[in-house]
């Protein structure tokens, strides 16, 4: 993944000794000492996808700063194959939502694949979408906790072993969800921007482990959301 090569080349940086970053086998030589340096940490791609699929699902038309779409090949293609219009200059990648989404079945797979860590973004994407989709988790097991939050959105989803069958609704209803770990609670406040009516999203304590601020810079998009303080914690 991008993200082990962005580690190697700070710590080589530094004066490790490090080789096959990038490949199936890495090798480390262990030195007496690493000394300071200076490293621009790579953007997260994982933020930048959500981001992309929020404006996928409510017709929206973004732009996200300082991305490096090589890195999100498999999902854009993804996308685009969805019907999202997605054009790509200087690092600024503008995102604009069509007026239908098509179904698109998808594969998680290692690095260039499609990423884990986009599969239930995605699944919520393809809960609005025209027809039926085929979403197979291939890298981890129990990865669909979110189909139950879904669920109660209004969505059709089945899910079977490592593969969940989602058919399309024209529209999601606002409902109280509770998220399980980081990327379903992504999921579930997709779901909520694309659903008529209020949304509640309890347990958002996972979010803050992969995104910061999400409320925020959604908000700054023109969602109407906001973080509020349980009472019952």
């Amino acid at each position: 993944e991008p993200e082990i090569v962005d580690l190697a080349d700070i710590l080589i940086k530094m004066g490790a000794r490090i080789d096959g970053a990038g490949t199936d086998t890495v090798r480390i030589t262990g030195v007496e000492a690493l000394t300071p340096a200076k490293h621009s940490v790579m953007p997260d791609r994982i933020e930048a996808g959500t981001f992309m699929i929020a404006a996928a699902m409510t017709g929206g038309d973004i732009k996200i700063c300082n991305m490096r779409l090589e890195h999100l090949d498999a999902l854009a293609f993804k996308l685009q194959d969805a019907g999202v219009e997605i054009t790509n200059k200087d690092n600024v990648v503008r995102v604009k939502g069509p007026k239908k989404i098509r179904s698109v079945n998808i594969k998680t797979r290692p690095y260039p694949g499609f990423p884990t860590d986009m599969q239930a973004q995605f699944m919520a994407l393809m809960c609005i979408a025209e027809g039926a989709s085929v979403i197979s988790e291939n890298i981890f097991e129990n990865r669909f906790m979110h189909v139950s939050e879904l669920l109660r959105f209004g969505a059709d989803i089945i899910a079977e072993g490592n593969s969940a069958t989602v058919k399309g609704v024209k529209k999601l209803s606002g409902a109280p969800v509770m998220a399980t770990d980081l990327r379903a609670s992504a999921s579930l406040i997709l779901a909520a921007l694309a659903a008529d009516n209020t949304s509640e999203i309890s347990r958002i304590y996972h979010l803050d482990r992969g995104y910061e601020a999400i409320e925020k810079k959604l908000a700054g998009l023109g969602a109407d959301i906001i973080r509020v303080q349980d009472t019952n914690s």
